[in-house]
């Protein structure tokens, strides 16, 4: 279950467990799938609470249109609990929380059978050099996120509104879910303003992601129309696609479109953006 078998999910939305009045927001708030937080956004003593809400917000969700899924602990520390508590509400996406070998992913892949899909969360330096064999450590895997708060710390550093201390990780990351067949989902934009989410959905689409983690409701939209392909970004690759085509037809290697030399690959991630929505 690669990166070529599943639809095109462009923003993921965590939802505090616990809190009902949270779950009806994110109903409402067009992100394209929605994640029960039983982590961090959770303390543990709300935990039983959550899992309890599970079945009545997942339902929500998917009636909304939405891909309805949850977050996990490690196994090891309260996850096996969370998966006996949540499967009744029968997610589509199964997350776990500091994955840094594929043993956990092995782990889970047991604990959970049937076909739910399975993304990795990584969330350390030791998680980032393995991505790759993270990835690959189960077929089931579809997409793995780049967590940022627990990766800051690790790194030594603190999270900030321009992300300059996370460009080599979310770089990396993306470099390596492409190399295993999996989505990469993008880090969260940690701060409040809509303005700032969509600046940083920017920066993350420049880098090739196409698909976004969120932590608030009122980012989805805004980073929906950024994350999609617009009118101006269509036409374009319409262009280049038909300028490379004339060019072959021709018997010319390369076409010229703005001042830029449209060659194959180019040319084929045109024809790419084309089939996206």
């Amino acid at each position: 279950m690669k990166a070529t078998a599943v639809p095109l999910r462009r923003t993921w939305l965590f939802v505090a467990g616990a809190d009902a009045a949270a779950h009806r927001a994110a109903a409402r708030s067009g992100a394209d799938v929605i994640i029960l937080e039983l982590e961090d956004f959770t303390p543990p003593e709300l935990r039983p609470k959550a899992r309890s809400l599970s079945v009545k917000a997942l339902e929500a969700w998917r009636k909304a249109g939405a891909v309805a899924g949850v977050r996990i602990n490690p196994l090891q520390h309260g996850g096996l609990d969370d998966l006996l508590g949540v499967l009744p509400a029968q997610p589509q996406v199964i997350m776990m929380s500091k994955v840094d070998a594929p043993e956990q992913v092995k782990a889970l892949e047991q604990a959970t059978g049937g076909a739910v899909e399975l993304v990795p969360n990584i969330e350390s330096a030791r998680g980032l050099l393995r991505a790759f064999e993270i990835a690959g450590a189960s077929p089931r895997v579809s997409a793995m996120l780049l967590a940022s708060e627990d990766l800051v710390t690790d790194l030594g550093t603190v999270r900030s509104r321009r992300g300059e201390e996370l460009a080599y990780a979310r770089a990396r990351f993306l470099v390596e879910c492409r190399a295993a067949g999996v989505e990469a989902i993008d880090c969260p934009y940690t701060f409040s303003d809509v303005k700032g989410a969509a600046a940083d959905a920017r920066y993350a689409k420049r880098l090739g992601y196409r698909m976004k983690s969120l932590v608030h409701p009122a980012h989805a939209r805004a980073v929906n129309k950024v994350l999609a392909v617009g009118k101006a970004e269509r036409a374009h690759a319409l262009r280049i696609v038909k300028a490379f085509e004339g060019a072959r037809a021709k018997g010319r290697d390369r076409a010229k479109v703005g001042g830029a030399l449209i060659e194959v690959p180019a040319y084929a991630a045109a024809k790419r953006r084309l089939t996206e929505r």
